[in-house]
């Protein structure tokens, strides 16, 4: 182990952790829900462009304090495109060799950017096959396997030490509700989800937990009965959402609420946000959305006034091919216009 590589390494990161500025967080105007404040925190700010910035830092630190990162370590991550985007720039600011295990299927867009970042890309037909194969790698290579879908909950400093959830807050306390309603997200490792559910309650607040899971993904069915066996035969289209298997880093008992969200639902709110921001958000971003004024809809009913916060994961140009490109959403999505139809009756009532 060199123990100088590894200081230097770890204060490149801080050091670049102290060049960023934090993300915006976005207040939604939405006319049909008064005394409702919906927000967005935009991680697609971030250097590598998505909220997965945040855990590759993590990660990072997390390999290299447990000495399992070392001068010339090679690292492998099974990834469905931005968790390995994020780990490509760190390796190239460490100096370290990359490489990202991830379905044939990911979006073209960030296969660029890793490349671009100085890794490379190891495919496999399904996501189903991505963990035994960078196992694999990384004994071969004699490298590190950085396990996203473990340790992404054990990395993150939950408690504060400006994790996303203690940046919301913060962002919160001058808005008209400080003190979210309910707090809205997707999952992917379940790392974010077990972050700001633990930070709530370690805080004391009463804000709920809602988790929004796309179809073919096995969360929601694990948050309600258990049964860690849970698979599926096929990954989600949800791109960095979703798993077809309960991945250790999901904590279900700091979850309130679960809702599934039909993928058309999510590719025509991703589309309907465009027209509201001015610029393309990825599908994610959509479910999540999707989630926010479903709860929106029911606090107007209930006669109560509050406020939501979701997050914008990243920016929709990388999937120009495909959420945006509407031979492939036809194909593989389907009709998303009654859908659309839908979410602008929410959002403007007659």
């Amino acid at each position: 182990m060199n123990s100088n590589w590894v200081k230097y390494a770890i204060n490149e990161i801080n050091a670049d952790a102290q060049r960023s500025a934090d993300t915006h967080l976005i207040r939604l105007a939405l006319p049909g829900f008064p005394g409702i404040q919906l927000y967005l925190k935009d991680e697609s700010t971030h250097p590598t462009g998505s909220l997965k910035h945040r855990l590759a830092r993590s990660l990072f630190l997390y390999g290299l304090c447990n000495g399992w990162i070392n001068e010339g370590t090679t690292i492998i991550e099974s990834s469905s495109g931005s968790t390995a985007v994020s780990e490509a720039w760190f390796a190239r600011l460490l100096g370290l060799p990359f490489i990202a295990v991830m379905p044939s299927c990911t979006a073209r867009r960030k296969v660029e950017q890793i490349t671009f970042y100085g890794g490379r890309c190891h495919f496999v037909d399904s996501a189903c096959e991505i963990y035994a194969a960078s196992e694999t790698l990384a004994r071969e290579l004699n490298g590190h396997y950085m396990d996203q879908f473990t340790f992404a909950e054990r990395a993150t400093d939950w408690r504060g030490n400006n994790n996303i959830a203690d940046s919301i807050f913060r962002q919160m306390k001058n808005e008209p509700h400080p003190e979210p309603d309910y707090i809205v997200m997707s999952a992917g490792t379940g790392g974010t989800s077990a972050t700001i559910g633990r930070y709530i309650r370690c805080q004391g607040y009463d804000t709920q937990l809602m988790v929004v899971d796309p179809q073919n993904s096995v969360f929601l069915d694990y948050w309600q009965s258990r049964d860690a066996g849970l698979r599926s035969t096929v990954g989600s289209k949800i791109e960095g959402i979703g798993r077809p298997r309960v991945e250790p880093s999901f904590i279900p008992d700091v979850v309130d609420e679960m809702m599934r969200v039909p993928d058309a639902a999510s590719v025509a709110m991703a589309h309907w946000l465009e027209t509201q921001l001015g610029r393309k958000v990825g599908a994610s971003t959509g479910t999540n959305m999707w989630g926010a004024l479903q709860l929106a809809v029911r606090m107007r009913e209930e006669g109560r006034s509050g406020s939501i916060v979701t997050l914008l994961c990243d920016s929709g140009e990388r999937y120009l091919d495909t959420y945006y490109n509407p031979q492939w959403v036809s194909n593989n999505i389907g009709d998303i216009a009654p859908w659309t139809a839908q979410i602008q009756a929410l959002v403007y009532p007659k």
